[in-house]
């Protein structure tokens, strides 16, 4: 069985995936090592994923990689030939395959977070983004929580209540609401800090303005484009308030928020995506 390997190597992270060869491939389990630096977690996610899927060396027809640590790697990996692939075009096709679409706005929101318009058949367009993403989350936590993971403050925000640190519109009008405008949009995000606001809330309030950043970005990218669905990818994706924010933001802004199966790995996949469709 002959397969094309995709690779998104990040700083001290790795995804991996493959697509099996033949007329109707498949899609091997996408996987995640994290190491020191980059050069030590791509070759030990690359021995990791041939192991547990049980291939070889000559079960591989190519590498694909992308990310900002693929400039460790040379033109080879164990020997076999090494392919760049533009991270944009990486998130768009991914995020196509993922949500079943043939058209969409794609958000990934990694370290900072990137917005690319994706159509089927044609290139993808980067049309910008943001330094606000993951990496934003990390400082403010370790600053404000003395926590130095977004998993931790994804747990602690769990119990967190925002009536305490945003305010809202709701909070600065009585009777009727603003033309055109829900009573349940954020006017400024820390803008009722509580003094007897708890570390939960705090929480909450990072994840909320973080989140309620991409999402406005999103959407006005989106505008731009004409088009009505936004595919959320990469890690941020994948923590439960992600899940609870979208849906009310699709609601207020008339807009379809998607966030697939395995949205964390949208770019690898649309690595190795590029590689099968060059077979």
């Amino acid at each position: 069985m002959k397969v094309v390997v995709g690779i998104d190597i990040g700083g001290s992270t790795t995804k991996i995936c493959a697509f099996s060869g033949g007329d109707r491939p498949e899609l091997i389990r996408p996987q995640l090592v994290r190491a020191a630096d980059p050069v030590t977690s791509v070759y030990g996610a690359f021995g990791k994923f041939l192991a547990e899927n049980g291939l070889e060396l000559s079960d591989i027809e190519r590498i694909m990689v992308t990310g900002v640590g693929s400039s460790y790697v040379g033109d080879q990996l164990y020997g076999l030939p090494c392919i760049r692939v533009s991270e944009f075009t990486a998130v768009g096709l991914g995020g196509l395959y993922l949500s079943g679409l043939d058209r969409a706005l794609v958000v990934s929101m990694g370290t900072g977070t990137a917005a690319v318009y994706a159509e089927a058949g044609k290139p993808m367009e980067y049309l910008g983004g943001t330094g606000v993403g993951g990496g934003t989350l990390v400082g403010l936590s370790r600053l404000l929580l003395k926590l130095d993971t977004v998993e931790h403050l994804s747990q602690m925000a769990t119990e967190g209540d925002l009536s305490k640190i945003d305010l809202r519109i709701s909070d600065m009008t009585v009777g009727s609401v603003l033309k055109g405008v829900s009573a349940d949009i954020t006017a400024s995000n820390f803008g009722k800090l509580s003094d007897l606001a708890e570390k939960a809330d705090v929480a909450k309030g990072l994840l909320n303005m973080v989140y309620e950043t991409i999402a406005m970005i999103a959407i006005f990218a989106a505008r731009s484009k004409d088009v009505g669905d936004i595919v959320l990818t990469g890690n941020l994706s994948k923590f439960p308030y992600a899940r609870e924010i979208f849906p009310g933001l699709s609601r207020i802004f008339d807009i379809h928020f998607i966030i697939p199966e395995d949205s964390p790995f949208a770019t690898v996949i649309g690595t190795a995506l590029v590689g099968r469709e060059q077979g």
